[in-house]
């Protein structure tokens, strides 16, 4: 379920941003307040929120499987893009797009096939307490820059 939200939320995410950025003037770098502007229009906000929806959802995946096997697995939502693309956004798609969407699908195929997580030896309790004693120490430098920076 996770792994259809992410290949869902992002593909609708960039289309709802490609079809409110359509309906803008060009945007330049050398006017930041459109950019500003153009994140609150109702098309750019939608897609905002989905690409949000798609960021949360990657990083759950990520949390239970290996990137070898989720960025692959969301790389159907290319297929969703296309489609999308061409019959909402009315977006002509040449035969060698179409031909490069088969292709990476045909590849999710093949990955999809692997385990979703790699099997790694249990660390030794020796290990462990030094990856705590890591993290802690890691915890308290982050801590103590953050009341430094309070302080200032």
């Amino acid at each position: 379920m996770i792994l259809g939200l992410v290949s869902v939320c992002a593909p609708l995410g960039d289309t709802c941003l490609s079809r409110g950025m359509t309906t803008l003037p060009a945007i330049s770098m050398d006017h930041p307040a459109t950019l500003i502007a153009a994140v609150f229009t109702p098309w750019v906000a939608l897609g905002i929120a989905l690409l949000i929806g798609f960021f949360a959802s990657y990083l759950t995946a990520l949390s239970w499987a290996d990137l070898t096997y989720v960025l692959p697995a969301t790389a159907f939502g290319n297929v969703i893009v296309a489609l999308l693309a061409r019959f909402w956004l009315q977006e002509p798609i040449s035969l060698q797009r179409w031909a490069g969407i088969v292709l990476i699908t045909v590849g999710v195929g093949f990955v999809a096939q692997g385990p979703s997580l790699t099997e790694r030896p249990a660390a030794s309790e020796s290990e462990a307490a030094e990856l705590d004693s890591e993290e802690r120490s890691f915890t308290q430098s982050i801590e103590s820059a953050i009341k430094e920076e309070q302080v200032r």
